[in-house]
């Protein structure tokens, strides 16, 4: 999302204004949810998307109409054939979308996604939060749980919150916060800190070996630091994830050690089923319940039959993004 903002924010400062396009709403079969969002320039151009196909093109044709007369607009659309407001698709869907005009120079609202750019490059929970009356945009704040505590708490909700299309709130989560521990600095923690960068996770990485906790390695890491497992230097917070990728056995023993009662939103060990099993024994052994062992995503990732590092990585990327997003994702089998 940091791109998206920096787009925005790059075109009103250089005399352009912006239509934002939002989903409001959505139910049945959509290609996206509420909360989505997309940007269109006077030229034509766009930034992020709502899905692709006729309801992004048909609101792409109403934000030109927006940008030339400067007036919000609000549409529903259905994905059905025939009808009113049919898309003549056979999805069984339905949008909201609101289109927020936005005149070149704005500043409140370059404040707002000058902030929320911010956020998302520090890796922290922030919103947009919007006031709508008459399906138009009347106010718009953006921001931390702190700048934004005047607001009604429920707004801040870790999925989009719309109260009312017509005249209520509608915020939307645009950055949650949560580093990614990467216990372990191998090749599959290379490439799963590679492709955790674009999914807007934050990852630090931590081995006990010079050669290997390189940040050339991990150029896109926040950090990565030489540490020894048996006394982790690692401050974890419960809207934090912890990945256990060590190089062997003893040092994965040690971090779960470390890290099974930190209150992590997200743990997860790599190995094969036998090396778990003597692992879980261990730690049981030493006076862990079941019920904490139980939280563990072991094996870690989604089963997809992965075996490369690339693949290993893909598969515990969709795992975290189902965590983060409150899905509760299937067990490796």
């Amino acid at each position: 999302m940091q791109s998206f903002w920096n787009t925005l924010i790059r075109a009103l400062e250089n005399g352009q204004s912006a239509c934002l396009v939002s989903l409001l709403s959505s139910s049945g079969s959509t290609p996206r949810g509420a909360g989505t969002m997309m940007a269109v320039l006077p030229d034509g151009s766009a930034a992020g998307t709502i899905g692709g196909g006729n309801v992004e093109y048909q609101s792409q044709l109403l934000a030109a109409e927006v940008l030339r007369t400067g007036q919000d607009a609000l549409r529903q659309y259905r994905f059905v054939q025939g009808g009113e407001r049919s898309l003549g698709m056979v999805c069984g869907g339905d949008v909201s979308v609101q289109l927020q005009y936005i005149p070149a120079g704005d500043a409140a609202a370059l404040a707002v996604f000058h902030a929320l750019a911010e956020a998302c490059a520090r890796g922290q929970n922030a919103w947009l939060v919007r006031r709508l009356e008459g399906g138009r945009v009347v106010s718009m704040v953006g921001g931390g749980a702190q700048a934004l505590s005047s607001l009604p708490r429920e707004l801040l909700s870790a999925r989009p919150v719309l109260t009312d299309e017509e005249n209520g709130w509608f915020s939307v989560p645009v950055s949650q916060g949560g580093l990614v521990h990467i216990f372990g600095a191998g090749h599959v923690s290379r490439a799963l800190a590679a492709a955790l960068h674009p999914l807007d996770f934050h990852c630090a990485v931590y081995d006990d070996r010079a050669e290997f906790a390189d940040p050339a390695f991990f150029p896109t890491a926040e950090r990565v630091s030489l540490c020894s497992f048996e006394k982790l230097d690692a401050d974890i917070a419960p809207e934090d994830y912890v990945v256990v990728m060590t190089r062997g056995h003893q040092a994965d023993y040690e971090v779960l050690t470390q890290t099974l009662r930190s209150g992590a939103r997200y743990l997860g060990c790599i190995g094969s089923r036998p090396k778990l099993a003597l692992c879980r024994e261990r730690l049981l052994a030493a006076g862990f319940t079941a019920e904490e062992y139980a939280a563990v995503h072991a094996p870690i990732g989604l089963a997809i039959g992965a075996q490369t590092p690339e693949e290993i990585a893909v598969a515990v990327a969709a795992e975290l993004i189902a965590v983060r997003a409150g899905v509760q994702p299937p067990r490796s089998a």
